[in-house]
């Protein structure tokens, strides 16, 4: 999952300073887990910003909404006419929500109430760890599960650096060693001479490498759409002649 927190309430209102008629939209799904951008925050973002626009005795009208993906059109497109209302809208959504209501709506501002920090998981209640970059190459298979890209302070791919202390990353004391989680993983599975292997250095330029914003075709599910498409075409067609 994404993981984000509300940006600090000051920068929200510096945002929204120059506009009356604003909208606060939040994300049922990731953020919602990790209790940034879900209805209860949309609610408590938008109770903050009419407070203080009264304080200021400012005239400023407040929207709310949540839809259950701000990454994906057809939950997009449901907001056509709520957003035509507004001035401008707080996005409570991932970097990813933002940039998709960005270029549904490009007449309307869209502007960013969280920061993204990274894809984790909850590992206890209120506790969020990184666990993916997505490098584009996986190399759990022959960790154990356990990715030292993300999870080794100094991204060692063959092993650890020799400074850890009681299974605990002298780089940050309270984070355990992923390599010692690594050791240990393989011991019960018995596959230790999977560490014998050397992994070459990471290949980045197909995960984060400086080439523009990656993509991932699903050709079977792009031939499908064309298929629709071309069976719509033909029905129109006979309806037509029928005419």
């Amino acid at each position: 999952m994404i993981v984000a927190d509300i940006k600090p309430f000051k920068e929200i209102m510096r945002l929204v300073k120059n506009y009356r008629k604003i909208c606060v939209i939040g994300c049922g799904t990731c953020v919602t887990v990790c209790h940034a951008g879900g209805q209860k925050q949309v609610s408590e973002v938008a109770a903050q910003l009419r407070l203080a626009a009264k304080l200021e005795k400012k005239h400023l009208e407040v929207g709310e909404e949540t839809i259950l993906r701000q990454c994906e059109h057809e939950f997009i497109d449901s907001l056509e006419g709520l957003v035509q209302k507004y001035d401008a809208i707080v996005s409570l959504g991932c970097g990813i929500g933002v940039q998709m209501l960005a270029e549904r709506f490009p007449h309307t501002r869209i502007l960013p109430g969280l920061n993204t920090k990274f894809m984790g998981a909850p590992t206890e209640p209120g506790i969020f760890w990184e666990r993916c970059v997505g490098c584009g190459n996986c190399i759990l298979a022959e960790t154990g599960g356990f990715c030292p890209v993300t999870r080794c302070a100094k991204g060692l791919l063959n092993g650890p650096c020799g400074g850890s202390q009681n299974g605990l990353c002298e780089v940050s004391p309270d984070t355990p060693c992923v390599w010692q989680l690594i050791y240990e993983q393989l011991e019960a599975q018995g596959m230790l001479d999977t560490m014998e292997a050397i992994t070459p250095p990471k290949d980045w330029s197909v995960g984060q490498g400086g080439c523009g914003p990656r993509r991932l075709v699903l050709e079977h599910l792009v031939e499908e759409e064309k298929d629709k498409h071309k069976i719509a075409e033909k029905v129109l067609t006979r309806n037509d002649c029928k005419k």
